[in-house]
């Protein structure tokens, strides 16, 4: 048995898949979603509810505090850990989600990078103040254009990560990347779910944000912001698209109506984004979401690969 990647970009009905593929296969889940990890975030995440989680076991949600920090690279170790003791138990260990890095952390190994500095991060972080994230994202385009080039100037947190390894390694990411060793890649089955019209996955996303509100997206980010003293903008939990644009709304930025195109767009652009590592990334199934019948497509395809 192999384990199996369920990718996808945010809306495109992956938990849906997930749950059809575990009523045919002896399945655990393992999310591979940097959002889900945080308990207490639950509207804004759409993260799979009680009963739906009752009905096959998932793993690596509701793990840490939302004002706690989770990285690339303990994800690859929890997920490594939780294959092995799936597969131990005679199950097969789908990974779904929509965390490109941590597929690629887990697939293709971590890039071997300068550990944070706190002092660094704090002068990028202040370069931001004075001249904003697009401005931070100039400077780094001067120092490696390559890196910067697949970012975009509001990616407060990649662009400062890219900009402070050239401050600590004096040489830019993407040079240090180049020169990483290829390691042997784990067997895993990769399958996709994407779009065969981009403008239907846009209409997708936008009911899902109106959802989200209507089911008290902000009263859940201000009962955030309440119970933990400690929670600020700059922390991933609240970079995640949603709660970023929810904080904003909460600190009088813009109205509401200003915040449902705020969070639409950005939703959009993370679902660029996911299709843009998805088209990156070699030997993928891909099944178009937008099928009625992707779960069972995605069935047969299994069923096919496992031997089953």
């Amino acid at each position: 048995m192999k384990p199996i990647f369920l990718m996808g970009p945010t809306a495109s009905g992956k938990t849906a898949a997930a749950i059809e593929l575990a009523g045919r296969f002896p399945v655990e889940i393992i999310s591979v979603d940097s959002a889900l990890v945080f308990r207490h975030m639950d509207i804004g995440t759409a993260k799979p509810d009680r009963e739906i989680r009752s009905t096959v076991r998932h793993h690596l949600i509701d793990i840490i505090e939302p004002v706690e920090r989770y990285s690339a690279g303990k994800f690859q170790e929890d997920a490594k850990r939780l294959i092995s003791e799936i597969m131990e138990r005679g199950k097969i260990p789908l990974l779904v989600g929509g965390t490109m890095l941590y597929f690629k952390a887990l697939s293709e190994g971590l890039d071997e990078l300068p550990r944070a500095d706190p002092t660094v991060r704090a002068q990028i972080d202040d370069m931001a103040r004075k001249g904003g994230w697009p401005g931070v994202h100039k400077a780094l385009a001067e120092i490696d254009p390559e890196t910067a080039a697949r970012l975009e100037p509001t990616d407060a947190q990649r662009i400062q990560r890219a900009l402070e390894i050239w401050m600590i390694a004096g040489i830019p990411m993407s040079r240090l990347i180049a020169q990483k060793k290829q390691e042997p890649r784990p067997d895993f089955i990769r399958i996709a779910l994407v779009p065969s019209e981009r403008s239907v996955l846009h209409k997708r996303i936008e009911s899902r944000f109106l959802a989200m509100l209507e089911h008290g997206l902000i009263e859940e980010t201000e009962w955030l912001r309440q119970t933990f003293e400690s929670l600020d903008p700059s922390m991933p939990a609240m970079r995640t698209v949603g709660y970023r644009q929810a904080w904003q709304y909460l600190d009088g930025e813009f109205g509401r109506k200003e915040l449902i195109e705020k969070g639409i767009a950005a939703t959009r652009q993370l679902a660029k984004r996911q299709l843009t590592w998805l088209r990156s990334m070699e030997g993928v199934q891909h099944f178009d979401c937008l099928d009625e019948h992707v779960g069972h497509h995605a069935n047969i395809f299994l069923s096919r690969t496992l031997g089953g």
